[in-house]
Parts: C-alpha cells; structure tokens; sequence
C-alpha cells in the first residue's frame, strides 16, 4: 500500500503509532459533541447556534472551529429562504384599525406587543390547510397557533383565546396583524376589546410591517422541510411538536442565540 501511494514505511508506521496531542483529542470529543447537537435539532442549527449550545453546556468553542469540524464531519445545515414578501386581499368592508406600530416604541418587556398571521400547508390531495400563530414580539415566543381546514375566523379566534388563557396578559397589549377579513370580524374584535387590547393592522398594500411573522413563517417551512401532509390533524400534530422545540429549544440570533423561554427569564 505504501509503494502504490508512494510513502514510506517508517513515515506510515510514526502516523499509525503516534500518541495523539491534547488538541487533537479535544477536536474528537468536539467534532462528536457538534455531531450530537447538529442531529439533535435536526439540521436546523449552523456554527453560530451549535457554538451557542456548547457553550450552555460549559464547552466554549468558536463558531469558526465548529464550522471547520462541521464541515470535516460533512454537516451541512438547511439554508434558511430569503424573506419574499407577500401582500393579504382584504377586500372587505368590516373596516380596519390604524397601524399602532408607526408611533409605538420596540417593545422591552413581554406581553406588550404580539403579533400573528396565518399561512398555508399544503395537502397531499391538492388541497390545503391553514395556520394562524400569534407570536410575542419581545421574546419571539409563539404564544398561540392553531391549524384548521379553511381560512375563517373559527382560525384565528381560537389562537387569541389559547394565548389570552396561557399568558393572562394586562390591558392594552397592541395586537398587530395585516388587514384580513378573520381579524377585523366583530366577533374577533369582541374578544381583543374584553381583553383591553388595542388592536393594529398594516396599511393597505404594505406587507413589510408585519415581516416578523413572515420571517417566522419562512423559519417554519424551512426547517420542517415542509412538503405536503395526509389531512390537517396530521399537520396540527406537527406543527404543535415544532412549536414547542421553537419555543423551547430553538436559539435564535435575534436573542444574542438563547431560545425564547430563556430570553424571557433573562429579562
């Protein structure tokens, strides 16, 4: 083998019998920790992420030095999509409220600003079903979702009554959304005004004010692969196990890479 690969026999021999230095060990027990993390989350993490995660474990180590090991290993993570932004037909005459985000401040504690949206899933029959999130702005959080077959109300008003029952949130949170007809309904706005909430919508035609949940919503079908799923019950159940490893697990950049349940407990 040494004479095909011309090599010498002693050269061959000193690198098989070699004492491995102390930074060649430590790069095995890294390159193993990395590999542990990366599957963990199932491809979603890059360098900066899994450096973020050892170093909650104690092990401080370098974005670059998990890239070079990452890349050694042939662990490649799910390229996020680039934000397209997209603008709601809402054609409806239940009238809108002004954009409350104009004038109000970034929000520094939470449950002062939540913001939500819904997007489709597609099914395997062609069809789709729908999900509406409500998230906290501060945190990042997703404090209420909920999947259903068509784009009514009966979608979004369960999602506001999950999260005004999980958080209990005081008086006057802004309620951000774009200018759909679900949320501009009198039985949604009923329960905004028991709530003491004070609700917010986009302008007409300006998608960008609400790119957050976008953003969020690109995250999601990125990182589940998103494909096309059997019925709905099949992507209510797991959109909910995704949503808890969002919520609970999920560094994000945004939040100096801790994960929305730790960002809200260091504050």
């Amino acid at each position: 083998m040494c004479e095909v690969l011309e090599l010498s026999r002693s050269a061959y021999y000193a690198w098989k019998n070699r004492i491995p230095s102390d930074r060649n060990l430590r790069d095995q027990r890294l390159a193993q920790q990395i590999q542990t993390i990366f599957w963990r989350h199932r491809r979603r993490y890059g360098a900066r992420r899994i450096a973020a995660e050892l170093a909650d474990q104690g092990e401080v180590c370098s974005p670059r030095k998990v890239a070079e090991l990452m890349a050694f290993q042939g662990l490649r993570a799910i390229q996020p999509r680039s934000f397209v932004p997209r603008t709601t037909q809402s054609r409806h005459r239940l009238g809108y409220s002004p954009n409350l985000l104009l004038e109000a401040g970034e929000p520094d504690s939470p449950d002062q600003l939540w913001v939500g949206d819904i997007s489709h899933l597609p099914l395997s029959d062609g069809r789709f079903c729908y999900l509406a999130i409500l998230m906290d702005r501060y945190s990042r959080r997703i404090v209420g979702w909920h999947v259903e077959p068509s784009m009514t109300e009966d979608l979004v008003i369960p999602t506001l009554q999950k999260a005004i029952q999980e958080c209990q949130p005081k008086p006057l949170v802004i309620h951000h959304t774009d200018r759909g007809g679900q949320y501009a309904s009198s039985r949604y706005r009923a329960i905004l005004n028991r709530a003491g909430f004070q609700q917010s919508m986009n302008r007409a035609e300006n998608c960008y004010e609400n790119a957050f949940m976008e953003s969020c919503f690109g995250t999601l079908k990125t990182e589940l692969q998103m494909t096309e799923y059997k019925h709905h019950e099949m992507a209510r159940r797991e959109i909910g196990e995704y949503i808890a490893y969002y919520n609970l697990d999920r560094k994000h950049s945004a939040l100096g890479y801790l994960t929305p349940h730790q960002f809200e407990r260091h504050t």
